[in-house]
């Protein structure tokens, strides 16, 4: 038997530094910076450079990634447990190396750049000197690829990008974006799609408008607009058609990743909701003395430990397997059971809060904004509903026969039969 559920001492001792290093050091700066993304802020420089120095220092940088590009090289239920940490503070992720949408880029440029591109985007996107952008879906049909319409046409060596990208992470600050486009319209859109590495500066991008979420500091995704953009040959990631396979190696960690990240703001959730039943009292009595507050702890406690599990297990699956494909089903349940539990806790949070709750005062709000976010981001949860049951029923036959083997009346006779003997 190999089950077990603690962590190994010396990884433990790290754990216990990064959630006293983001309490103390990380959780304050979203209440005097803006968006971690504007990394030419001068006070990111001020606030944020050292402690990432001291995450360095400390060989917890990029921790997703291989020690050949400058990671450790961890295991998912590793990343799990770190992540988990993580996702209570806004800019824990960048002053960790470990922030998307560049911690998926980066897998990207890693797995399918040249050594030209590695030099030019990969080091410096490492190092966090600059950032990225992934630039997918589309205003007209979100991430539905059979409807998209943003084109590549050859021209000499060159490729001429041309249509509109919608909600792309970022987009302001970066200095490049990863572009999804249409190189061959007669085939599937699955092998029809190739990606560029599109530079920021490149004449023809216009960010018609940079597009907010509640809560959220800044206005950061933009609405973007290619309008015969020049890319040179060298550009391309993969092979012509093959967009959806660079696709991939970001997509499936990455949605993974969100899900620890929300197991952090969920507890922060949580943690608010038991100190609040706890410091107020009503009709006589604590909140917490109340059946109804009670019910609510237990099921929000009940729904996290459930969701945390889950993820432990998905994320050890991927490290057994070393192939997300095979872990398809449960990165999608993960994928799809997650907006549902932040929701819920920051729902009960909010409520137990009173007034002050619903105001911008409190993070409620924004946790149930980012619920429906987190919903929406790297494929609905609709889509990966979908994908859960698809994966499962080929696990199973049909029946052919009248009555299946599990009607009463038939496995009576079966079990009759085999016992015969002793019956009589």
């Amino acid at each position: 038997m190999a089950w077990d559920f603690e962590t190994d001492p010396e990884f433990q001792q790290e754990l216990d530094w990064i959630d006293r290093f983001v309490r103390d050091e990380v959780e304050p700066l979203e209440h005097v910076l803006g968006s971690p993304w504007n990394i030419h802020d001068p006070r990111f420089e001020a606030l944020v450079r050292p402690l990432q120095r001291e995450v360095k220092a400390r060989n917890l940088w990029a921790c997703h990634l291989g020690p050949e590009l400058g990671g450790s090289g961890y295991g998912q239920v590793k990343l799990a447990l770190m992540n988990e940490i993580l996702g209570r503070a806004l800019f824990a992720p960048i002053v960790f190396g470990a922030h998307a949408p560049d911690s998926g880029n980066c897998e990207i440029l890693a797995h399918y750049g040249t050594p030209e591109q590695k030099a030019r985007y990969l080091e410096p996107l490492l190092d966090n000197r600059i950032v990225s952008c992934f630039a997918m879906t589309e205003p007209q049909g979100g991430a539905d690829p059979k409807v998209f319409t943003t084109r590549a046409e050859q021209d000499g060596n060159d490729w001429l990008i041309s249509g509109q990208k919608w909600f792309a992470s970022n987009a302001r600050y970066a200095a490049f974006y990863i572009v999804m486009a249409i190189t061959d319209p007669t085939v599937s859109p699955y092998k029809g799609m190739s990606m560029f590495i599109v530079p920021a500066c490149t004449p023809g991008i216009e960010i018609v408008r940079n597009v907010g979420v509640p809560d959220d500091p800044e206005a950061t995704h933009g609405y973007l607009n290619f309008d015969r953009v020049r890319v040179a040959a060298e550009n391309m990631l993969g092979a012509p058609g093959e967009a959806f396979v660079v696709a991939q190696v970001r997509l499936g960690g990455g949605r993974v990743h969100h899900a620890m990240r929300v197991i952090g703001q969920s507890q922060k959730a949580l943690d608010a909701l038991c100190e609040r039943a706890l410091s107020r009292s009503t009709q006589g009595s604590l909140l917490a003395d109340k059946q109804m507050v009670q019910e609510r702890i237990a099921d929000a406690w009940i729904q996290l430990e459930q969701f945390r599990l889950l993820v432990m297990r998905t994320a050890w699956r991927i490290d057994k397997y070393q192939d997300y494909m095979k872990v398809r089903k449960d990165i999608a349940a993960v994928k799809a059971t997650m907006p549902k539990v932040l929701h819920d806790i920051a729902s009960s949070a909010l409520q137990v809060h009173g007034s002050i709750g619903v105001s911008s005062e409190m993070p409620f709000v924004g946790l149930i904004v980012r619920a429906y976010q987190m919903g929406l981001a790297d494929g609905p949860t609709e889509v990966h509903k979908v994908t859960v049951a698809k994966q499962l029923l080929r696990e199973y036959t049909g029946c052919e026969d009248l009555f299946p083997d599990y009607h009463r009346p038939t496995a009576e006779a079966a079990a009759r039969a085999k016992f015969s003997a002793v019956l009589g």
